[in-house]
């Protein structure tokens, strides 16, 4: 009898370690959770949202424009924001429009926040002058990012918290899916 009860503990214990280890690698290696913080991405993230960020697909393809992606922005803190400029590319905001390489790019998931604001969206720039650096194109290996609430975000732009542009190796993820609050829950575009 202490046989099986030996058996059946040892069983358990296997299965707690074994789901404990899988866990673990979904976490570290797969999907993670994370809550924004801020209001920098609203209207398409909120602050207090919930979200699955996915960390495999950038081993094996490149971030894409437009792709809403986590990073290390400090050793401290990561942020959330939206991939604008690839690596090769020229950048400029003329009149609330991204140009890229001197070709217009809409930005759709902007459209009714442009339309609501009282004042331009976004700030005329171009990547040669109002970007750290003072780069004439992206470089290998690097994105500049931007907040969807441009009045309001920190970001590869200059200013008091910009990041610069990022590097490839700081990205963590593509942020997915907002599970919570229940009443937000969508996939992120």
């Amino acid at each position: 009898m202490k046989g099986d009860q030996l058996n059946e503990l040892k069983s358990w214990i296997k299965l707690v370690l074994i789901t404990l280890l899988v866990s673990w690698f979904v976490i570290n290696f797969i999907v993670s959770s994370t809550k924004i913080e801020g209001s920098s991405m609203e209207p398409t993230l909120s602050n207090s949202d919930y979200l699955l960020v996915e960390k495999v697909s950038y081993r094996f393809t490149n971030p894409k424009r437009f792709d809403v992606v986590i990073f290390h922005a400090t050793e401290e803190k990561d942020y959330i924001k939206r991939i604008i400029g690839l690596p090769g590319e020229t950048i400029e905001f003329k009149d609330d429009q991204l140009y890229v390489n001197g070709q217009y790019i809409e930005e759709p998931y902007l459209t009714e926040a442009i339309i609501q604001s009282n004042s331009q969206y976004t700030h005329d720039f171009t990547l040669s002058e109002d970007i750290d650096g003072n780069y004439q194109t992206i470089p290998e290996g690097y994105y500049l990012v931007l907040g969807d609430n441009r009045p309001n975000s920190s970001d590869s732009r200059k200013g008091i918290k910009s990041v610069g542009l990022i590097s490839e190796n700081d990205i963590v993820g593509k942020a997915m899916v907002v599970y919570w609050p229940f009443q937000r829950i969508k996939l992120i575009k």
